[in-house]
């Protein structure tokens, strides 16, 4: 839950002080443990310190947090190397482990250069000849991924990762994205979603196509999820989805999910999960502000317009890029996200943000914090007493 805003936390805050200095005895003891949030910040300018000029004048902001999540499996990184004039940025959100987010940081970027002519497609701007080399340096980083993991020593690796890639140069953007992680484009304010989330569940005609397209393979869903397994339709790895899909099925008959009788029925025609990627190109206009690129740890929980906000009203406070997207990583896990986060902003230089006035927060969101804030001091004030008794 996010906190209002800070007039008002220190008005409720001094209220519950000068209540418990008049009226309150304090406790005996009291112990406090707060766990510090783990992650990682990284400030990112094309290898440069954080906010000085990249490439075409585009400046970066990279922040990862682990959150309340067990183990990181996200990963994020920002290449200006090898594109010819572009930009390369990518979010990884991996799951069953880190293993193929680790090879696919260092992989997915070769194939997309390789496949790309060093960044010579990009200039040429023909995007069907984009769009399908896209897809190649997509299909080929998940073949090696899955051979790599058929190698792993030890127990068989069920590990995955989706993976957007958005490469920018002065005038376009082109995204390759597999997954449900998210690109948003500011324009004058505006939040503009540049992709949809690769999920097998929802009433959207993206989820209803991929609900269709693993049934046609001959899987099933269960509860918004592949075989009652995994929540993306569209990820890199899993190889239990797409190479050892009959293994898959005869464990399940083992570990008791489904029957044998069931598994005899089903009938698989293709993979289940693909790391085919839908490629978008974007074209970058005197009104574009900023781009931003997160993990579905952000957008779980905040919506693409609030994001937008947030971010323009931290440029407009410091101008600082990295410190924006390092504050958006930690307003989202205030509003108690469960998961890793992983944030990048490329505010592509044609603001100048000083000259902005600060944006109006949601008033109704602003107001449900603060009633749940009162709430809270309520039953501080009220533990607080029964302790003095």
């Amino acid at each position: 839950m996010a906190l209002p805003s800070p007039q008002l936390q220190k008005f409720l805050l001094a209220k519950l002080q000068n209540y418990s200095r008049s009226s309150l005895k304090p406790p005996k003891k009291f112990t406090s443990t707060v766990k510090p949030r783990s992650g990682c910040c990284s400030a990112i300018a094309i290898d440069v310190p954080s906010s000085l000029s990249g490439l075409a004048g585009v400046r970066w902001g990279l922040t990862t947090l682990q959150g309340l999540r067990e183990e990181m499996e996200d990963d994020a990184v920002v290449r200006s190397d090898g594109l010819d004039g572009f930009s390369f940025a990518a979010v990884f959100d991996g799951h069953g482990g880190f293993s193929s987010v680790k090879f696919l940081r260092d992989e997915l970027y070769k194939e997309c250069v390789a496949a790309l002519q060093g960044g010579l497609l990009l200039s040429g701007r023909d995007f069907e000849t984009i769009r399908e080399a896209l897809q190649e340096a997509f299909a080929k980083a998940d073949t090696k991924l899955l051979n790599w993991l058929d190698e792993m020593s030890g127990d068989e690796d069920e590990s995955g990762a989706t993976a957007t890639v958005m490469m920018i140069g002065n005038d376009m953007l082109f995204i390759s994205h597999v997954g449900d992680s998210c690109v948003v484009l500011s324009r004058s304010g505006r939040a503009e979603i540049l992709t949809n989330p690769h999920r097998p569940y929802g009433s959207n005609k993206v989820s209803l196509q991929e609900i269709r397209r693993v049934r046609e393979a001959g899987g099933w869903i269960v509860n918004g999820r592949i075989c009652g397994d995994i929540a993306v339709a569209r990820a890199f790895g899993d190889m239990r989805f797409k190479t050892k899909k009959n293994e898959m099925l005869k464990k399940g008959v083992v570990e008791g999910r489904w029957s044998e009788k069931f598994a005899s029925r089903v009938q698989f025609n293709a993979d289940l999960v693909t790391a085919s990627p839908d490629v978008y190109q974007v074209a970058l206009g005197s009104d574009a502000e900023f781009v931003l690129l997160a993990s579905d740890g952000l957008w779980d929980y905040m919506n693409s317009s609030d994001a937008v906000t947030f971010v323009r009203n931290q440029l407009r406070q410091h101008g600082d890029v990295q410190l924006a997207s390092k504050a958006l990583a930690e307003a989202v896990l205030d509003r108690r996200s469960q998961d890793n986060v992983s944030i990048i902003i490329a505010d592509l230089g044609r603001t100048d943000w000083q000259t902005l006035p600060l944006q109006q927060q949601n008033f109704l969101y602003e107001l449900g914090q603060a009633f749940a804030t009162i709430g809270i001091v309520s039953v501080g004030i009220w533990m607080s007493s029964q302790l003095s008794l």
